[in-house]
């Protein structure tokens, strides 16, 4: 579990294509201070576990199902990574939950600098799944693993602010118009709605031997 608090720009230092997965060696001083194996860290937020470490970089391995849903299978050596590493139970929670399971990728349409911040439209993947169902107004939205608040939102695409810190610590202060970044849906969005559709019979507290 991670906040979406990005803890520090990393960068990308091979990739080893193995058939049907990939390894993913990555450069970040920061998230290998204390970092062993089997401990987890997200990648533009995917959620990866730490297979090997040398000095401040860490390996990890990326099956087919995350290269196909994420944008990690076009990481090339020297492209800038978002790290983070998971959240412990006496941690702030300075961002939204998220799980570091991506939903999908979005490719960002257009960003508008303004005086303090840059607006920045991404455009949301057809589906399936539907992701545009999980996206409001003022609700959580976690890009490349960067916990953001919708300001603005359509059936096709939303909208994201990025102050000055964002600009400057995360992969978002470099991304232009066309470039993927990966999607992941507020969690409580998706059980509340598998909440209200689930299907069963009413339960009678008669029937299960509550008293009156």
């Amino acid at each position: 579990m991670f906040t979406g608090i990005v803890e520090e720009l990393g960068e990308t230092v091979a990739v080893d294509d193995l058939g049907d997965a990939a390894q993913l060696t990555v450069r970040g001083p920061q998230v290998t201070q204390d970092v062993a194996n089997g401990d987890s860290i997200a990648v533009n937020g995917v959620c990866l576990t730490v297979a090997s470490t040398s000095g401040d970089t860490f390996t990890a391995d990326v099956m087919r199902e995350t290269l196909n849903r994420s944008s990690l299978g076009a990481l090339a050596p020297g492209t800038p990574v978002n790290l983070e590493r998971s959240v412990r139970l006496a941690d702030r929670l300075g961002g939204h939950l998220v799980q570091g399971h991506v939903d999908g990728t979005g490719t960002i349409i257009s960003r508008t600098p303004a005086e303090h911040w840059d607006v920045v439209r991404i455009g949301l993947p057809p589906g399936p799944p539907d992701l545009a169902r999980y996206v409001v107004e003022k609700g959580s939205v976690a890009v490349d693993g960067i916990s953001l608040t919708i300001v603005s939102v359509s059936a096709t695409w939303f909208e994201v602010s990025l102050i000055p810190e964002t600009l400057k610590r995360t992969t978002l202060g470099a991304k232009q118009p066309g470039e993927t970044v990966n999607l992941e849906v507020d969690v409580m969005a998706k059980y509340v709605e598998k909440l209200l559709n689930a299907q069963g019979p009413a339960v009678n507290p008669a029937a299960d031997g509550a008293q009156s």
